[in-house]
């Protein structure tokens, strides 16, 4: 399994699983634990969730699939903005533990920025790694203007990603927020990495895909895997499409098929502001 090395000095798997929308069905549930514990199996370790998803629900659901095999796993969730009060991270975070069902959350992030002060949020989350409630924390859809706010303050260096939305269809990320993370050696996490199954699968990703021998949704998969600085987050509730997914991390895409799909999917040529589902 290729790796990403956090600031921490944490390798992670580069390719994990997300759960957006997981959890909110029961008649789905057999079969969206049986394809968490298989991505497990085949390395893709790193499971994403938060408070909230199903406002609870898919961290109920990741906590029962992660049964037996919690030290296997890197798990990542996410604190609401109006909970992100040094109090209400707390109280989030100990909630978030009892639906997982676990002692600790390897990686807390921030899901996107509210009214609650960078400092108060920080602050709740280094108390929280004194406790051994959390590991690391991090943060999600913060901008480069937002990220050097947190730089500037104290322990906001301490944060060890920025989870964003980041695929051919939204490669925005590229102009400024990817280049100010590798200046850090701060992984970027892209959620919706295939566009939740809406990128174009014809023109240029059709193609590639056939020289391939592959789906274009891997081929989607494995650009944004290309980058050394980039975990992919896609959500897979089947084991089939687990499969695949973990398939597209032995894609290599040549100098030809990038330049393919720059010319479909062309690069910024100017700041535009972060993207969010």
């Amino acid at each position: 399994m290729k790796t990403v090395t956090l600031p921490s000095g944490v390798k992670v798997p580069a390719l994990g699983q997300g759960t957006w929308f997981m959890g909110e069905q029961r008649s789905r549930r057999a079969d969206e634990i049986a394809a968490l514990r298989h991505g497990l199996d085949l390395g893709m370790t790193l499971i994403d969730t938060a408070e909230m998803y199903g406002d609870g629900a898919t961290e109920e659901l990741v906590g029962e699939a992660l049964a037996g095999r919690r030290d296997e796993a890197f798990l990542v969730s996410k604190v609401y903005p109006w909970n992100a009060s040094r109090k209400g991270t707390k109280q989030a975070c100990e909630r978030s533990l009892k639906r997982l069902q676990t002692d600790r959350i390897d990686l807390y992030l921030l899901h996107w920025r509210g009214n609650v002060p960078f400092r108060d949020t920080i602050a709740a989350m280094e108390e929280l790694v004194a406790e051994g409630k959390i590991r690391y924390w991090g943060v999600s859809n913060l901008d480069t203007d937002d990220m050097d706010e947190l730089y500037e303050l104290l322990d906001g260096e301490r944060c060890q990603v920025d989870q964003v939305l980041y695929n051919l269809t939204r490669r925005g990320p590229e102009y400024d927020l990817l280049p100010w993370c590798r200046e850090r050696r701060m992984p970027i996490m892209a959620y919706s990495p295939i566009e939740q199954g809406r990128v174009p699968v014809d023109g240029a990703l059709a193609d590639v895909a056939a020289r391939h021998g592959v789906s274009p949704y891997q081929v989607a998969l494995a650009w944004v895997l290309r980058d050394d600085g980039v975990i992919a987050i896609p959500k897979a509730a089947r084991v089939e499409h687990v499969a695949e997914n973990r398939s597209a991390l032995d894609i290599l895409l040549d100098a030809d098929d990038l330049a393919a799909l720059d010319a479909e999917f062309p690069p910024p040529d100017c700041k535009t502001p972060l993207e969010m589902l």
